[in-house]
């Protein structure tokens, strides 16, 4: 008779939070909504192009479509009720990113040096630690506090120390870090310990 499951993350440091759900990505062809989730397209073979955003399906004749905006043009329609033009791509080469599960055990972080992938379908890596990137501004992160994932924020700076001597990202909602393009208005920016940030 097999005794528990060990805790997959026994030995974590106190101070480090359970790492977020990892993103996965499905087709658009399944049971999926897509109003406002963030989209690639593609081809299997030939590569995928993501930043963009998706509205629900729509069917011509017996040919189903999504309406594909890039997520800029997304937020600023959605901001300021503004219609945007939305191609319309095949649902076949549309896929969803979606929150996956909890792993059902840790891998350790390592140096990623050549990594193969399938060009069957889109891949996404797993959650990064924020302070084992070369780089975290203006990539999209996952600030982890309390065991709540808060999701759809940007980083605008670098890690730097932050006046209690952590050391800190500052972030900012995507709406806001958009918007700073847009119009030219500064996001209001919240400051995270670098140890409760991961590169999404």
């Amino acid at each position: 008779m097999s005794g528990p499951l060990p805790d997959p993350f026994a030995g974590q440091p106190d101070w480090a939070p359970r790492p977020p759900r990892p993103v996965e990505i499905v087709s658009a062809t399944g049971r999926v909504e897509l109003r406002g989730r963030r989209v690639l397209v593609g081809l299997p073979g030939l590569g995928w192009r993501g930043d963009l955003r998706a509205d629900e399906r729509v069917v011509q004749g017996s040919r189903t479509y999504v309406p594909v905006i890039p997520e800029h043009e997304w937020y600023r329609a959605e901001s300021d009720q503004v219609e945007v033009f939305a191609p319309l791509v095949p649902v076949e080469r549309v896929w969803v990113e979606t929150i996956g599960d909890f792993p059902s055990r840790q891998t350790p972080h390592t140096d990623p040096g050549i990594r193969l992938v399938s060009l069957d379908g889109p891949t996404h890596r797993s959650p990064t630690p924020a302070f084992e990137a070369d780089s975290v501004g203006g990539r999209r992160v996952v600030h982890v506090e309390d065991g709540v994932e808060h999701r759809d924020l940007r980083a605008v700076t670098e890690t730097y120390s932050g006046a209690d001597g952590d050391i800190c990202v500052r972030v900012t909602p995507e709406l806001e870090w958009y918007r700073w393009a847009w119009r030219g208005q500064p996001p209001t920016t919240l400051e995270v310990p670098v140890h409760l940030l991961w590169i999404e």
